[in-house]
C-alpha cells in the first residue's frame, strides 16, 4: 500500500467516524428545541436553544486550549475522548433531567473543541497541497451523510403527529445512541441545525405534516451539504480562483435561501414555544419552497466550508492545530450567540443579522485570498 492510498484511507475513515458521531448530534440539535417544548415532565425547565448555546459558548472557549490537547496526547486519542462525550449528551435524552442536561451541554462543548481541532490536524497531516481540497471534499461529504439516517427516522417516526408524545422520543435517542465556519457560517450553522427545523415544525399551515417534515428538511439540508462537498471539493481544482468563485456562490445561494424563508416561513416561527406559530406569511407555507430552502441552505453551508479548510489547510499547513483552534473559537462564538438569541428575535431580523454577516464575511474572504496571493508573488522574486 502507497503512503498516497494510505493518507485516503485515513481520511475515509475519519469521515465514517464522524458520520456516526454527527447521525446522533446532528439529529438531536435538529428537533431539540422541538422535543423539549413538548416534554411532560414538570420538573424539566431546559431550553434547547439555551443548551446549543452553551455548547458552542464552552466550545469557543476551549479552543483556546485543544491545540495543546491535540500536541500532548495526539490527534486519534482526542477524537476518541471527544467521542465519548458525545455519547453521554445524547444519552441524557432517556431520561432528561435539567441539571444533566446542562452539565452535559459543558461537557459536550470542550468535547467539540477537542474533536474538530483534532480533526484538522489529522486531515491536514493526511494532505497534501494538491490533495487537500480532494480530502475536505471527501471528508466533508462523509460527515453531511449523517443529516440523512437520524432525519429520516424522524420523519417516519414523527409524521402525522401534531404532538411529540413520551413514547416516540426514547425510540428516535435509542436509534441515535447506537448510531454513535468563521463568524458567518456559525450564524448559518446555528440556523440550519436548530432554527430553521424548529421554524418549520411550527407551522401551523403544513398542519399534521409539520413535525414529520423537521426530518425531511434535515434530509435536504444534508443532500446540499453533500452535492456541495462533493461538486467543489472533489472536482474543483485547488486555485484561488475557484475558490473565491465558490464562496461568492455560497452567499449568493444563502441569501436566496433566506429570502424565501422570509417570504414562506411564519415571522415568530423561531419564538413560538407553547404554541404553533400564529402570524401568517407574505406567501401561502409552502412544502416545496420549505425543502428547496432547506437544500439552499446545505449548498451554501458547504460552499464556504469547503473552501475555508482548504485555504487554512493550505496557508497553515506547518501549523494547522492553531489554525483550526482559531477558526471553531470564532465560528462557535458566533454559533453560541446566535442560538441564546433565536428564541427572542423575530425570524426576519435573524435572517437579516446573517445578510449582513454573510455579505462581510465574504469580503473577508476576499481580503486574505488576495494577502496570500501577493504573498506568493512576492516570493517568487
Amino acid at each position: 500500500v502507497t503512503m498516497g492510498d494510505r493518507r485516503t484511507f485515513n481520511v475515509v475513515i475519519l469521515g465514517v467516524g464522524f458520520l456516526f458521531i454527527f447521525t446522533a448530534f446532528t439529529t438531536c440539535g435538529n428537533i431539540e428545541q422541538t422535543v423539549v417544548k413538548t416534554l411532560e415532565n414538570a420538573t424539566f425547565t431546559g431550553s434547547g436553544y439555551h443548551s446549543l448555546g452553551i455548547i458552542y459558548g464552552v466550545f469557543s472557549f476551549a479552543n483556546l486550549i485543544a491545540s495543546t490537547v491535540v500536541t500532548v496526547i495526539g490527534a486519534k486519542i482526542t477524537m476518541f475522548l471527544s467521542g465519548l462525550l458525545y455519547s453521554g449528551y445524547i444519552a441524557v435524552f432517556i431520561i432528561p433531567t435539567t441539571w444533566a442536561f446542562y452539565l452535559t451541554s459543558v461537557l459536550i462543548g470542550i468535547g467539540a473543541a477537542l474533536l474538530w481541532t483534532a480533526q484538522g490536524h489529522f486531515l491536514v497531516e493526511n494532505s497534501e497541497v494538491s490533495t487537500i481540497n480532494r480530502n475536505t471534499g471527501m471528508f466533508w461529504g462523509l460527515l453531511q451523510c449523517s443529516m440523512l439516517f437520524g432525519n429520516l427516522y424522524i420523519y417516519f417516526a414523527w409524521n402525522g403527529h401534531t404532538e411529540i408524545s413520551g413514547k416516540v422520543k426514547p425510540e428516535q435517542v435509542r436509534l441515535a445512541a447506537t448510531a454513535c465556519p468563521p463568524c458567518s457560517p456559525g450564524l448559518e450553522l446555528s440556523f440550519y441545525s436548530g432554527v430553521y427545523g424548529t421554524c418549520i415544525g411550527a407551522t401551523a399551515q403544513f398542519g399534521a405534516a409539520a413535525k414529520g417534515l423537521i426530518g425531511i428538511s434535515g434530509i435536504v439540508v444534508g443532500i446540499g451539504e453533500i452535492v456541495g462537498g462533493g461538486f467543489f471539493g472533489l472536482i474543483c481544482k485547488n486555485n484561488r480562483f475557484r475558490r473565491t468563485s465558490v464562496v461568492f456562490l455560497g452567499m449568493v445561494v444563502h441569501f436566496v435561501a433566506f429570502y424565501l424563508i422570509f417570504l414562506n416561513i411564519p415571522d415568530d416561527a423561531p419564538v413560538a414555544f407553547e404554541t404553533n406559530a400564529l402570524t401568517s406569511p407574505y406567501l401561502t407555507p409552502s412544502v416545496s419552497i420549505a425543502l428547496l430552502c432547506s437544500f439552499l441552505l446545505g449548498l451554501g453551508d458547504s460552499c464556504f466550508n469547503t473552501q475555508l479548510y482548504s485555504i487554512l489547510g493550505h496557508v497553515y499547513a506547518e501549523q494547522c492545530s492553531p489554525a483550526f483552534a482559531i477558526f471553531k473559537f470564532i465560528q462557535s462564538i458566533f454559533a453560541a450567540v446566535a442560538f441564546f438569541y433565536s428564541g427572542y428575535l423575530l425570524l426576519m431580523w435573524q435572517l437579516l443579522l446573517m445578510v449582513v454577516l454573510g455579505f462581510a464575511g465574504t469580503l473577508c474572504f476576499f481580503v486574505v485570498e488576495r494577502m496570500q496571493s501577493l504573498s506568493l508573488d512576492l516570493q517568487e522574486y
